[in-house]
């Protein structure tokens, strides 16, 4: 764990996405939880330190952000349409990939529930708790239903999966050209430190290279589509062009990542 600042802390090393809290004089606000149940009893010890979970923010609906909220106190605030994910989510297929993944965590979920968020916002919501202002965004990129969620008086802003620093990119729900409005958007918040959705700390200079990023996956896109090439050649042919991919073409997680992400962006760039 790390102390970013006097009152807000953050985990980069769960499995998943990263995770963090501030503390105010009122109680503990978390946004997003630990996808393994193991990670996410440790950080409830962790955060019970510091006092009551009084609200949990989701930023986005993807299960690695919102599995662990069953183990927490607190009011959970979230998009709408991250709402809508996780009152779809099916308990029987979470516990079908633990018996695979994790089997020892079996355990921990027998009376498992997914908690939907009970408060909501479509664009934006600004929540008072003590001294502190959180300012919920709804900025889509990584999928329609992201979240920022900038505390001022910390100069910190939790950026969800809009950015994934040094790490490759997921674009299998994406929103190619909101992505790329909502990283100007983050530009212009006055944070000194960014809690990525996944990879280490950063600050804002990162954003162009993010950009960068997002964009040459359009071009490569566009191009092959204007050179007429199907989904399935498109697939098959173009380069991993993520200069943080680990895992090549002849790996099935790499082959999975590059056929998801071309799909995606062959959906919506024909619109």
């Amino acid at each position: 764990m790390q102390k970013i600042t006097a009152n807000v802390y953050a985990e980069t090393g769960f499995q998943g996405c990263n995770v963090g809290f501030v503390v105010t004089r009122e109680g503990v606000v978390m946004i997003d939880t630990p996808q393994m149940p193991a990670d996410a009893i440790k950080w409830r010890d962790e955060i019970a330190q510091y006092g009551p979970v009084r609200y949990l923010i989701n930023t986005e609906p993807h299960g690695d952000h919102i599995t662990g909220n069953y183990f927490f106190e607190g009011t959970v605030i979230a998009h709408e349409g991250t709402r809508e994910a996780v009152l779809a989510a099916s308990v029987a297929q979470l516990k079908e990939r633990l018996r695979q993944t994790a089997p020892e965590s079996l355990a921990l979920v027998k009376n498992y529930r997914y908690r939907p968020p009970t408060i909501t916002l479509s664009q934006r919501l600004t929540l008072y708790v003590g001294d502190h202002t959180f300012r919920l965004t709804h900025l889509p990129g990584h999928t329609p239903y992201q979240v920022a969620v900038y505390i001022p008086e910390e100069r910190v802003v939790f950026t969800s999966d809009n950015i994934f620093y040094k790490v490759p990119s997921a674009l299998r729900e994406a929103v190619p050209y909101g992505w790329l409005d909502s990283l100007k958007q983050l530009q212009e918040m006055e944070a000194d430190v960014l809690v990525p959705g996944h990879g280490e700390l950063c600050d804002r200079s990162y954003l162009p290279q993010q950009s960068a990023i997002i964009q040459a996956w359009i071009d490569m896109v566009t191009t092959a589509m204007n050179q007429g090439m199907s989904l399935e050649e498109a697939q098959d042919k173009l380069p991993f062009i993520d200069p943080y991919t680990r895992e090549g073409k002849n790996t099935p997680m790499g082959q999975q990542r590059q056929r998801l992400n071309v799909a995606r962006l062959y959906q919506v760039l024909k619109k």
